[in-house]
């Protein structure tokens, strides 16, 4: 049986910031942001969107009332979860109208979770293979104004219908994880905004990729020549690059010209959206798909990591037709709005973050058809506009 990726779909807020003018306000070359790290524009959080909010959106972009029926569990993957007891998946399976006979949970492994997400959807799918399982990426990467991280924050929301005779990816059966306690990147609990050791991080992320290619190539006997594309988690789009340079070194044949093209497609959407956490990876497939001409039967890896730390690699076959069943991402970023340093900054600190009083945001100016109204007696307030 054929178990994989059905439908995707991606959400973003409407606003952006052009991470040019970011770069002159902060006294910092233009091409430090653009080239150096890779980011052009970055998503820009108001106050009345968070996860529950841009992964409703997105999974709204999935479903239809014949689909709705099939999904058996809705899983959300995020590492910046509004509640610590209560998941996130309720909320938006409330907000979707979907059957109270569905399974809700949240998982975390910083940007690594969605992936054990699928894994696990597969198997409830082997085992019920009439259901779907609704899998959300959802993410607000927060580093705080002013630091080194500012340049590779970012935001947004990636869901995936999984299901039995897949429309876009098949996922094969050979997958590889590796795991292990390295304080790279974390947020504790009283923290709105992560500690990183970017240098650090950096190198761990390649290790973890050379560590889970080499054992999948172990197991399976593929070479570089047998993948159509590699994809990767992107936390900003040059970290894709330094993976797969750690991997091809100098080597400049077909093999690799073709693999670095198609990388450069990989990274289009995140360059103008900046870091998803969970929903990089994902993005990344999206944007590889939507600006490539790969072939029905190719074959795509995937690299997973999230600090901590945890990478996959696993695999799958694109199917015939895929471009039909996702959004056009491109299309729908081009009617953001742009906003100033001020502008964002005076967002980047309108949060509902860990405020524990009752609170009401102006909604009117959100043009997203699910927004947080506020915050009353503890519980945040949604509403679908």
């Amino acid at each position: 049986m054929r178990i994989g990726i059905d439908k995707m779909a991606f959400a973003t807020t409407n606003d952006y910031l052009d991470l040019v003018e970011l770069a002159k306000e902060r006294g910092v070359d233009p091409n430090k942001f653009t080239i150096g790290i890779g980011q052009d524009l970055q998503a820009v959080v108001p106050p009345t969107q968070d996860i529950v909010t841009l992964g409703t959106t997105a999974a709204k972009k999935l479903l239809t009332p014949e689909l709705e029926k099939n999904i058996s569990t809705v899983i959300v993957a995020t590492e910046s979860g509004i509640d610590n007891s209560k998941a996130s998946a309720i909320y938006i399976k409330h907000l979707l109208g979907l059957s109270d006979f569905t399974r809700t949970v949240e998982m975390k492994e910083a940007c690594y979770s969605a992936t054990a997400a699928i894994q696990f959807a597969k198997g409830v799918v082997a085992l019920n293979p009439q259901e779907t399982v609704l899998v959300i990426a959802a993410d607000i990467a927060r580093y705080g104004l002013n630091t080194p991280g500012e340049v590779t924050q970012g935001a947004g929301a990636v869901a995936m219908l999984i299901s039995r005779n897949p429309h876009i990816l098949t996922l094969e059966d050979t997958t590889v994880a590796y795991s292990k306690d390295i304080m790279d990147f974390w947020r504790p609990l009283y923290a709105t905004e992560a500690l990183v050791d970017g240098k650090y991080s950096t190198n761990v992320y390649i290790e973890f990729f050379l560590q889970t290619f080499t054992r999948y190539q172990q197991l399976t006997g593929r070479e570089l020549a047998d993948f159509a594309a590699l994809t990767f988690h992107m936390p900003f789009t040059k970290m894709g690059k330094k993976g797969l340079e750690g991997l091809l070194k100098d080597r400049n044949d077909e093999v690799a010209q073709r693999l670095r093209t198609q990388l450069t497609a990989s990274q289009l959407f995140s360059r103008q959206v900046g870091n998803l956490y969970t929903g990089s990876l994902y993005l990344s497939l999206m944007s590889l798909l939507q600006n490539s001409d790969l072939r029905a039967g190719s074959r795509i890896g995937l690299f997973s990591y999230g600090s901590g730390a945890e990478g996959e690699f696993y695999t799958g076959i694109l199917e015939d037709g895929y471009e039909h069943y996702m959004n056009n991402i491109q299309e729908e970023l081009k009617h953001r709005h742009q906003v100033s340093v001020a502008e964002y900054e005076k967002l980047f600190s309108s949060q509902l973050g860990m405020n524990d009083r009752d609170i009401e945001f102006d909604v009117t100016n959100d043009p997203l058809p699910f927004v947080l109204k506020g915050q009353k007696d503890h519980q945040r307030i949604y509403e679908a506009k």
